[in-house]
């Protein structure tokens, strides 16, 4: 039973970070690399604030803010100086490497005896609470005007500009909430694995767009269920996924093969349930 729950933790915390990632990569078509720089961002941040006593709730929303900053920077990098949103991705997330080495000062940093948000509580019953009111607090955004500029930007950003959006500045503002969401991600893994490490944000990225792909393939969003409540479930489906994997002897090194090879296999199972889809249409 105290698997399961490890398992749910990991899940609903990580798919704070994919709900960052549904934000740049689904909504504004932006593959973001920074995404891997801004995870780790998170968990330094954390980990240096509880180090120097700062209350966990605060250091929390500074991993935020944090994250908004880095966004910022990556949309600064693409729109202002005309980088291409690959290459500024890229560019944002070596930056953050060696930031996130200056702020904590060594690859790992332990905070076994530091409190956090999840000392005094159940970590699965906090964890489903922040999720779910971030899960709400997007949906309602993304019903507003903003919201939809937002999706217009992804869908047709010429059409938007036509109609006197500036669509350089929806840009910034969702790679800020999408790189804020992943670093909150972050600093709440650290929390919960009471360490910090350099390299905790390696294949952010992949396993975001993994989780989404699982989702919007298993569940089609439709009525009373969003496309994020579709997001969060299959990062639940793609981490026991994982956990089953390796429970049954396969190699850690063998874990990104295991991530491609779902990831395939969910795309292919997609794209024949479009093809039937077709067939029965015609």
């Amino acid at each position: 039973m105290e698997v399961v729950s490890n398992v749910l933790v990991q899940s609903l915390i990580l798919s704070i970070m994919v709900l960052g990632v549904y934000i740049s990569y689904k909504i504004l078509d932006f593959p973001d690399m920074s995404a891997e720089g801004s995870f780790t961002l998170g968990a330094a941040v954390i980990a240096v604030m509880l180090k120097r006593g700062v209350p966990p709730i605060a250091a929390s929303i500074s991993t935020l803010i944090a994250g908004l900053i880095a966004g910022l920077i990556t949309g600064i990098f693409h729109v202002k100086l005309k980088i291409s949103n690959l290459l500024s991705g890229i560019l944002v997330m070596g930056i953050l490497y060696s930031f996130n080495l200056r702020i904590m000062g060594k690859s790992n940093i332990p905070i076994f005896e530091e409190e956090n948000i999840f000392s005094n509580f159940n970590p699965l019953i906090v964890a489903f609470i922040i999720v779910l009111m971030i899960k709400i607090l997007i949906d309602l955004f993304l019903k507003t005007g903003l919201g939809y500029s937002l999706r217009g930007v992804g869908d047709n950003s010429q059409m938007i500009k036509s109609l006197g959006v500036e669509i350089g500045k929806i840009k910034i503002l969702g790679l800020m909430l999408s790189n804020g969401l992943i670093s909150l991600s972050g600093g709440m893994m650290a929390q919960y694995q009471r360490f910090a490490d350099a390299s905790m944000g390696i294949g952010t990225l992949v396993l975001g767009i993994a989780s989404i792909i699982i989702g919007t393939t298993v569940i089609k969003p439709k009525g009373l269920i969003k496309e994020t409540t579709a997001v969060i479930i299959g990062t639940i489906i793609y981490q026991t996924t994982i956990y089953i994997a390796m429970s049954f002897g396969l190699n850690p090194i063998d874990l990104k093969m295991i991530t491609s090879l779902v990831i395939v296999a969910f795309l292919a199972v997609n794209e024949l349930k479009s093809r039937e889809q077709i067939k029965i249409w015609r």
